[in-house]
């Protein structure tokens, strides 16, 4: 990366400790000759509440900005936020781990001024990540309306629908290019990225899908029924759900953002027209990732104690 280019920053703000991942960015920043800019909020935050001293910056809100590189400081949610802002912009994503797992945000706040002269020398890989998009369908007496759900209708990660309340399951019928595959009775359906098949997805026993896969998963929450499985699907394909609740309504929560809908609500998710690009380290792959964070095939017969 180049001197003067643009350095978008986004960070958690309940997380004192990150004070000095702070100071070594700055330092990594001036030294790469980049500009910061800084989300507005998380200015505020360090300003006012950590007593940051920062260098000279410029402060960004909402959408209405341009840079060369995002980073996100903070675990998967925060991440997950960056992404939100970026969109469609194409901006890269550098993820900073502040948090407890770092699956998206896997760079060591430690390492910020070396991940920092690899990014100038052009030695990080970019992974290119698909996202879902979202739309509704609201009943107005017999006519449809489409709209998109209100904030950010799409997803890094995944679109869960969920019951409002503990008493009963809901059922979700799914249609996939309009042929009826079924209903589920549940407690909630997951429709996931190969991103996502490692957040909500995976706690609820659906399939580990590795980058690049061009595929959606389909993961139910504590159905009711022995000969139902997730499913893995092709992602060129148009998912329509149709949710029945004795309560008339349920959760819709896209990566985590959650609204309650009304039962005449109909959803159909689609893979969105744009991806999000992330920041690797070049030593790093997924496979090692599983296998240090998730502890994949740990075995802890062969542990010493």
């Amino acid at each position: 990366m180049e001197k003067g280019k643009r350095c978008a920053i986004f960070g958690n703000t309940y997380q004192p400790k990150k004070c000095e991942a702070v100071h070594k960015l700055f330092e990594a920043l001036q030294e790469s000759g980049i500009v910061p800019l800084i989300d507005t909020s998380f200015y505020e935050y360090l300003h006012e509440e950590m007593h940051v001293s920062i260098p000279s910056h410029q402060l960004i809100t909402g959408d209405d900005f341009e840079a060369d590189v995002a980073v996100s400081m903070g675990g998967d949610g925060t991440f997950l936020t960056t992404a939100m802002r970026v969109g469609k912009k194409q901006i890269p994503i550098l993820g900073i781990n502040t948090g407890r797992l770092g699956f998206l945000a896997d760079f060591s706040p430690d390492d910020i001024a070396l991940t920092f002269r690899n990014l100038h020398a052009g030695l990080l890989h970019t992974e290119r990540c698909n996202v879902l998009q979202v739309e509704y369908d609201t009943a107005d007496g017999s006519a449809q309306q489409e709209a998109a759900p209100p904030g950010y209708p799409f997803a890094l990660n995944e679109v869960a629908v969920l019951k409002r309340d503990n008493s009963s399951m809901i059922s979700i019928r799914v249609d996939l290019n309009g042929e009826y595959l079924t209903t589920y009775q549940a407690d909630g359906l997951v429709v996931n990225t190969p991103t996502g098949s490692t957040a909500y997805a995976l706690s609820v026993g659906g399939p580990v899908m590795l980058p690049g896969c061009q595929n959606v998963g389909l993961v139910p929450v504590a159905p009711h029924g022995l000969t139902v499985r997730p499913l893995a699907l092709p992602d060129n394909l148009e998912i329509t759900l149709t949710v029945e609740s004795r309560s008339h309504n349920f959760l819709v929560a896209i990566d985590g953002r959650s609204e309650s809908c009304q039962d005449t609500t109909r959803l159909t998710i689609r893979k969105a027209p744009y991806q999000v690009f992330v920041l690797k380290r070049p030593e790093t792959t997924f496979l090692h990732t599983l296998r240090s964070k998730l502890l994949w095939g740990s075995d802890t017969r062969t542990i010493e104690h």
